[in-house]
């Protein structure tokens, strides 16, 4: 066996090899936890999704494996002209797989078409300065914000470019077209979709011809097509099998886990009862037990420490279970049924930590009631604001890695997965978005801090690592972002 451990940014990874044979095949196979539910890359906020088209689509910004920005589809950084307006110069000469031009019509129409109301989109909060933008000419694009907005350009690494003519097409969710290094070729319901390279790449043809996403939401299923080997990367590892696969890979991810809890359905519209649900779970014990390390404890916030935003004087709810009872007896609650949604094989351990937190709330007197979906079934529950549930597992992913996103999505009470009604949170979360000055930026997202933390609006979990699982002939570096870009990975002779 084999032990490298380098630093890549200001994450650690981690990486083991053992000796292992696998066919010649120039394929790489993907296991994922979960199967897209489209293929437009604008339309929901899927994880499944993200992995696929990641690799058909692209942006006009990027990031490196540690998380700097970069140059994408733009050939130069956004220009700011005036507090509310910026340019982007774009690549000259690139088209989408299907001959249509990339020209700054398209970016201005892909800009446009995901903010419209009309579309629905569930990616509102990645890009909610955005009011709209226009094509100056061939390669300049003008994107306007509703005030000053300083992450302008990050949004811009998540908004993904399409081909206006194919995108309004019916069929355009089952058959993706975008620019990027590979083509869609075929999905197979409940099982795989392939992508094979595309040769007319504008940035070099791709070294593997052929790439397939198998959709495996059990653990042991995935760990088995890797052994086996039918994939070369799994998704979710578990720490604990790190030392049995081929090569395992464990990066500090952007993946904080978090439960939602209603500021409205009882029991746990009352704060003590929400406080109570977060001083009787063990984060530390968690993030040994199920992440074998693999996971900090979250600090009382939707942040990690290097996010822009956070406050470094919230420590988190410590695990003080007679401290839960008492604050549960003097809300009048004990014995009362809290039910708490999840899924299963979306996220590492996903049914492990929320089935560990409920047996944590049973111990200090609340009966949860536990229901574990699909995740189709999941997301639509999730984004469904007239049905707020008692408390709801998610984990939010800060590809952004500032505070507007998820401020966005889970504090502000419009927010897709807002479980509260707090108006100073959302007054705070407003002013933020548009603030030009940075230290009273910061100060606006540590007072929204405070405020959910006191509230008790969430149950506060973990930052958990992105681990992997590798054939032995995979060769890829794993990304901060948990992007899985193709492009990168290669088989060794």
């Amino acid at each position: 066996m084999t032990f490298n451990r380098t630093m890549l940014g200001a994450a650690t990874i981690v990486v083991t090899g053992l000796a292992w044979s696998s066919a010649s095949a120039q394929t790489i196979g993907i296991a994922i936890g979960s199967e897209p539910t489209t293929l437009d890359p604008q339309l929901r906020d899927d994880g499944g999704e993200r992995q696929v088209t990641d690799n058909i689509f692209e942006t006009l910004m990027t990031r490196d494996p540690s998380g700097a920005l970069g140059l994408g589809l733009a050939a130069s950084e956004p220009v700011l002209v005036d507090p509310t307006t910026w340019e982007v110069t774009l690549r000259e000469g690139v088209t989408f797989q299907n001959g249509e031009p990339f020209d700054a019509a398209a970016a201005a129409f892909s800009v446009n078409r995901v903010i419209d109301s009309g579309f629905n989109s569930e990616q509102g909060s990645y890009f909610n300065t955005i009011t709209g933008a226009e094509a100056v000419d061939a390669t300049t694009l003008r994107v306007t914000t509703s005030g000053p907005d300083p992450i302008l350009p990050t949004r811009l690494y998540w908004l993904k470019m399409v081909p206006p003519i194919a995108a309004a097409e019916a069929g355009f969710a089952e058959n993706p077209i975008g620019t990027g290094p590979y083509k869609f070729d075929n999905w197979r319901r409940g099982s795989s979709i392939t992508l094979v390279a595309n040769e007319g790449y504008w940035d070099g043809v791709p070294a593997a011809p052929e790439v397939e996403f198998r959709f495996i939401p059990e653990f042991g299923t995935r760990l088995s097509s890797l052994l086996s080997g039918e994939v070369d990367l799994i998704t979710n590892l578990l720490p604990e099998f790190v030392e049995q696969v081929p090569q395992s890979f464990a990066v500090t991810g952007v993946e904080l886990p978090i439960i939602l809890l209603s500021d409205e359905n009882e029991p746990v519209g009352d704060v003590r009862v929400r406080q109570a649900l977060n001083y009787a779970v063990d984060k530390e014990a968690l993030a040994e037990a199920l992440y074998g390390g693999y996971a900090d404890v979250m600090q009382g916030q939707l942040l990690a420490p290097s996010y822009f935003g956070f406050n470094p004087d919230v420590k988190g709810y410590p695990y003080d279970p007679e401290k839960a009872k008492a604050l549960i007896a003097e809300a009048g609650a004990e014995g009362a049924e809290v039910t708490l949604y999840g899924t299963a094989g979306r996220w590492l351990k996903d049914r492990e930590l929320v089935e560990a937190v409920a047996a944590s709330w049973e111990a200090v007197g609340i009966k949860p009631d536990v229901r574990i979906v699909d995740f189709s079934e999941y997301l639509d529950r999730f984004f469904d604001p007239e049905n707020r549930q008692d408390a709801f597992f998610t984990v939010s992913s800060n590809e952004l890695m500032d505070a507007d996103r998820p401020f966005s999505a889970y504090y502000h009470k419009d927010g897709i997965g807002a479980p509260n009604h707090n108006e100073r949170i959302a007054e705070l979360v407003d002013s933020a978005r548009t603030e030009a000055d940075p230290e009273a930026r910061a100060a606006m997202y540590q007072e929204a801090i405070q405020i959910a933390f006191d509230e008790a609006l969430y149950v506060f979990l973990l930052n958990i690592n992105d681990v992997y699982g590798a054939s032995e002939r995979l060769v890829w570096e794993p990304r901060v972002d948990g992007k899985l870009l193709a492009k990168t990975m290669s088989i060794s002779e």
